[in-house]
């Protein structure tokens, strides 16, 4: 496959922590509008990596693409501005804001508005429309006048969805979407991914393997910073080595 027809796709990307390789060699192609999992124990060197493709940690070596286009020693903003957004494992929320101030604050943030403090964020009809549409995305548009400190944890995890989409991303990071919730709000959250736009491009950590595995098709294991397994959930599911280093089997 051509490089411009992937979303993301990395060669040999590695970040050492001194004498620790957090990731090692890691490649990974993934195509436009797929959803993919990677999975592994604590400490595999997910999040490191996700850090490493959002910009927030630069590669010690490799290279990043992003939809064909060589980012790897782009800056963060460069990278969303090419269409990439994430999530994070624990909740960076306005607890005294309302749940549509919070979106609102995510849509100026990426708009030619972002200066413009003098004039309250709802003078901006059109950044509101979007607001309101993500929002509805993650099923909290009723949720609109709440104060995020109202919301359960549950919905605080959809609503950081919700910042996610609110700049229009075409490749989302969701670092652990289910951390910490109910299994009735794990899968409430599942739903919600599974019926995201199809054109965005989902790359997920997630935990709960029966959860990762109801979302996505294609599953990516990491040990100890190394891709170990890649395949579809049934040959992922089915590996002795998977079994064994991440089951426990």
């Amino acid at each position: 496959m051509p490089a411009d027809d992937w979303a993301l796709e990395l060669r040999d990307v590695s970040k050492a922590f001194g004498g620790l390789r957090a990731v090692d060699g890691v490649a990974l192609a993934v195509r436009p509008g797929e959803r993919r999992a990677l999975i592994g124990p604590n400490g595999a060197g997910k999040t490191t990596l996700f850090n490493l493709i959002s910009g927030e940690l630069p590669v010690t070596t490799g290279t990043i693409a992003l939809f064909g286009q060589d980012v790897t020693r782009a800056a963060a903003h460069r990278r969303a501005a090419l269409g990439l957004a994430r999530t994070f494992q624990i909740t960076n929320l306005f607890p005294s804001l309302t749940v549509l101030e919070n979106c609102l604050l995510a849509v100026q943030g990426l708009s030619p508005v972002k200066l413009a403090m003098h004039r309250p964020l709802t003078r901006y009809p059109r950044q509101e429309a979007r607001a309101r549409a993500a929002l509805d995305e993650v099923a909290l548009g009723d949720r609109a006048g709440a104060t995020v400190k109202q919301l359960s944890h549950g919905e605080q995890r959809q609503l950081e969805i919700a910042l996610a989409l609110a700049g229009s991303p075409r490749l989302l990071l969701l670092d652990e979407p289910t951390a910490g919730l109910s299994p009735g709000e794990s899968k409430t959250m599942a739903e919600l991914v599974k019926r995201l736009d199809p054109a965005i491009t989902v790359l997920l950590i997630e935990h709960d393997m029966d959860i990762a595995l109801e979302i996505v098709r294609h599953v990516t294991v990491l040990h100890y910073g190394r891709v170990i397994a890649d395949g579809t959930r049934d040959e992922v599911r089915a590996s002795p080595l998977v079994r064994e280093i991440y089951l426990g089997a």
